[in-house]
């Protein structure tokens, strides 16, 4: 595999012109890549190309046009077609961005495995499914991985980049500084797990949020309130982890504290760690091992 410097500006296949491929093609084209929408329908593509020239223009006319590069010049540089192979001839990097189907996909993939060379990543935007459900058997297996983008790419940074087992470390690393050349903020996920990670986050917010409600401990407006005023304008800033660290020095686990019984009397006593998390902050110091010991916090 070539180094991360070959992810300079040259040729990009986006394959599948919806809303996620748009997004991939203007925000490639926004750090000077060349890049090639393919749909299966010529009608579909170009639908898409004007879509995208109509949302540059608004874009450069509002002052929010990434890149150096005038909207004309970005336009430019994006063309569409309907042969795949037409697509993939002359790319460093295939960024795939068909429906959320798991046979459609492979198919797919089989297919760009039969046309590309050894020099190519062949990368998934899918939110949900793993690359040994997608990649396993391929013959280019070690050019393969998820790079999940947050809907849609254009405004939200964020990409997951998930690796088959096989997949080779330079494929990672290549995709990673093309990921930061155009703009996105990519994290590596060293194997995969169903959901990756921002989807399960996002779930476990969301079973809280559903059992907060269905027990009548706050309302729907009120539970969306916590998240819009409270925690996602903190969580826009800082992740979970930096908060804690901010908010209690030294912390080292999680845990959450539930009040118990104890065995004589029924009396309600000392509180003990249930199964989920909230920041414990480790003491130390004065002679004590800051290892061993930890505050407890109210319940």
């Amino acid at each position: 595999m070539a180094s991360p410097a070959s992810s300079a500006p040259g040729g990009v296949a986006v394959v599948g012109s919806g809303l996620i491929g748009r997004s991939w093609a203007m925000l490639f084209a926004s750090a000077g890549f060349k890049v090639k929408l393919y749909d299966i329908e010529q009608q579909q593509v170009t639908y898409a190309l004007d879509s995208i020239r109509k949302e540059m223009k608004l874009l450069e006319q509002s002052g929010s046009l990434k890149g150096s590069r005038g909207a004309e010049e970005q336009l430019s540089l994006i063309s569409g077609c309907s042969d795949i192979r037409e697509a993939v001839e002359g790319a460093l990097h295939v960024q795939e961005c068909v429906p959320e189907n798991l046979e459609l996909k492979k198919q797919l993939f089989a297919q760009l495995d039969g046309i590309v060379g050894d020099q190519v990543v062949l990368s998934s935007s899918s939110s949900c499914l793993l690359p040994t459900r997608l990649f396993s058997g391929l013959v280019h297996v070690k050019q393969c991985l998820v790079a999940h983008p947050v809907n849609p790419p254009y405004y939200v940074p964020l990409v997951e980049l998930v690796p088959h087992p096989e997949t080779a470390p330079a494929t990672v690393d290549r995709t990673y500084a093309l990921m930061r050349k155009i703009g996105q903020s990519p994290v590596r996920l060293t194997k995969e797990v169903d959901g990756f990670a921002l989807n399960r986050l996002q779930y476990a917010i969301i079973s809280e949020a559903w059992r907060l409600v269905e027990e009548g401990v706050v309302s729907p407006g009120d539970l969306d309130l916590v998240m819009s005023d409270g925690l996602g304008m903190r969580y826009a800033f800082i992740g979970p982890l930096e908060t804690m660290h901010l908010n209690a020095e030294e912390t080292v686990s999680c845990r959450r504290w539930r009040p118990v019984r104890h065995s004589q009397g029924g009396a309600e006593g000392k509180v003990h760690a249930g199964s989920t998390h909230l920041p414990v902050a480790r003491t130390g110091g004065r002679g004590r091992n800051a290892a061993d010991t930890t505050k407890d916090l109210p319940a």
